[in-house]
């Protein structure tokens, strides 16, 4: 990617090097199943997540975060976040008044190890995620290279995956994602696990249509881009991730949808450029 043509955008956060010395978040048996899993899949050691635990990162303390002084955004890391990130805001405030919409940009947060946010205590081993009660990207530079060690190299995988988290963003802003949490609550657990992995697929879609604009309007990408993103939606994909470790496949176990579902609707969004397209509520109705 051309990426450093770019802008910087003034919402990054650094947060990286804090240490969270308490929080106010406890973990039931069946969350911290799943967080050990995911631990796994990322290529955590799920023995230094449990040491974590076991230290006073989760309990009934108050959350703190100690910096060791460092200067935000000095490295090429942060300056790379920071360029895909203001590209993204440039396509969507371009996108929202469309709709008769002004875009807020959301603040993109960069920790290490682990971060309190106004959704809780993350540990990195969960990926990156985007918190609705605060409007904020979180994102530990650590998993760029586990989409390395999954096969998905490249700075167009890693900007994928920032498209991905605004894209969630983006469906808080219109509204989306709250009717399908109310939806959700009305639901079985079946129903709602399908539809967290279309909410998935469709922030897959969102970032689709950011990287249509970035090479139409911007020309950002390059030859053999395209193929990164797809190939770390692949990679990503619950049924990948879940052999990877050993485990069945089983799509009502899935949250993020499918590798094929994953790189169908990426691909959806890059070659429409058009959010219109990225229904994935309807799409699944139909079948």
């Amino acid at each position: 990617m051309l990426w450093k043509k770019g802008r910087q955008s003034d919402n990054v956060e650094d947060r990286r090097g804090s240490r969270i010395v308490g929080s106010s978040i406890k973990l039931s048996g069946g969350l911290l199943a799943v967080v050990m899993l995911i631990a796994v899949v990322l290529g955590e050691n799920p023995l230094e997540l449990l040491a974590m635990l076991s230290q006073g990162y989760i309990g009934g303390g108050q959350t703190t975060a100690v910096s060791p002084g460092q200067t935000p955004g000095n490295d090429e890391s942060a300056q790379f976040v920071s360029a895909i990130l203001a590209d993204t805001e440039d396509t969507w405030a371009t996108i929202f008044p469309r709709m008769g919409m002004q875009y807020q940009a959301p603040k993109l947060v960069l920790f290490s190890d682990q971060v309190s946010s106004a959704c809780g205590y993350n540990s990195a081993a969960t990926g990156p995620f985007y918190c609705s009660d605060d409007r904020k990207v979180y994102l530990d530079l650590e998993f760029f290279r586990e989409l390395d060690n999954l096969g998905a190299p490249g700075d167009f995988a890693q900007a994928y995956v920032i498209g991905h988290e605004v894209g969630h963003h983006v469906q808080n802003l219109l509204g989306i994602s709250g009717k399908i949490h109310d939806l959700q609550l009305r639901s079985g657990a079946t129903q709602a696990n399908a539809l967290s992995v279309l909410l998935e697929l469709q922030a897959d879609c969102f970032a689709g249509v950011w990287a249509h604009y970035a090479d139409k309007y911007r020309s950002l990408l390059e030859p053999g881009d395209v193929d990164e993103g797809l190939r770390a939606a692949s990679a990503i994909g619950d049924d990948r991730l879940l052999k990877r470790v050993g485990k069945s496949i089983s799509p009502e176990s899935f949250t993020h949808g499918s590798s094929e579902q994953r790189t169908f609707w990426l691909r959806k969004g890059l070659e429409s450029g058009d959010i219109a397209t990225c229904d994935t509520f309807s799409a699944a109705a139909k079948k």
